[in-house]
Parts: structure tokens; C-alpha cells; sequence
């Protein structure tokens, strides 16, 4: 759906224009916000949000099958890979995330990180959902 203006081809999404949406209790623990951003029409694959996590907010783990960059915009947040150290994230970082590695993200566990995720669609499927990543995996433990 276009909710900006289209101009010889050109699309403006205008700001406000898409509602924001809770993140879904089968990717999300604890409370995180979901504000698309982009989302083009085919042969275009990628797509982005700007999502916030509240205080000990993350992902379930996941992959992505072409990879996904994160912007941290805002707060302070955490990273990891399967198998590797937690990575704390901050405003102006960028992470990349190579294609199929098992990883999540988050918030720290006392202040909020709302970072811009970018990720392309391979066979209209942008990423693999797992497991939730625990309480105890969360502090490092």
C-alpha cells in the first residue's frame, strides 16, 4: 500500500504516514516497538524498520539468508552470534550480520536501543525465526 506520494516513478513515504506495531511475542521478549520504514515492490528486495527495544528487550534468535545490517540510532544495546561473546552496540554503530548466522539483538538490560535493521528477501523469505534466547543467555551467563 502507498501511503506517500508517487511522482514520476518516485515514492515518498511520508513520516507518520505507517503506524507503528508491536513486536510479535514469537520473535520479541519483553516489550519492543516496530516502525516500518521501507518496504518497496518486487524486483526490489530489501526492506527496513526502526525498532525499539525497551530495557532487557530482544530477538529470538534468527538468521537471515541474505544477511542484515543494523544502524544503532539511539540507547545502548547488545549482539550476538551463536557460539560468540555478547557485543554491547551504541549510537552511530553499524552491524552486519553475514547471511545465515545464527544471531539476536537487543537492548541492554537497563537502558532502551532503538536501531534501524535493514535486511533483503530471498524466495519472499527475509528471515528464519528460532528459539527464544533466555534470561540467563541474555546476562552471559
Amino acid at each position: 500500500m502507498n501511503t506517500g506520494t508517487r511522482s514520476s516513478g518516485i515514492s515518498i513515504t511520508r513520516n507518520g504516514s505507517q503506524a507503528s506495531v508491536k513486536g510479535p511475542a514469537d520473535w520479541f521478549t519483553g516489550a519492543v516497538r516496530i516502525d516500518p520504514l521501507f518496504n518497496p515492490p518486487e524486483p526490489a528486495r530489501a526492506s527496513g524498520a526502526s525498532v525499539t527495544f525497551e530495557p532487557g528487550g530482544r530477538t529470538a534468535w534468527h538468521a537471515h539468508p541474505l544477511g542484515q545490517t543494523l544502524i544503532v540510532t539511539a540507547g545502548s544495546g547488545r549482539v550476538q552470534r551463536e557460539g560468540g561473546p555478547i557485543e554491547e552496540i551504541r549510537p552511530g554503530d553499524v552491524v552486519w550480520i553475514p547471511p545465515g548466522v545464527k544471531h539476536w539483538h537487543g537492548a541492554s538490560p537497563t537502558t532502551f536501543m532503538t536501531h534501524i535493521a535493514i535486511q533483503e528477501q530471498l524466495d519472499g523469505k527475509a528471515a528464519e525465526w528460532m528459539e527464544h534466547v533466555g534470561d540467563e543467555q541474555y546476562r552471559g551467563h
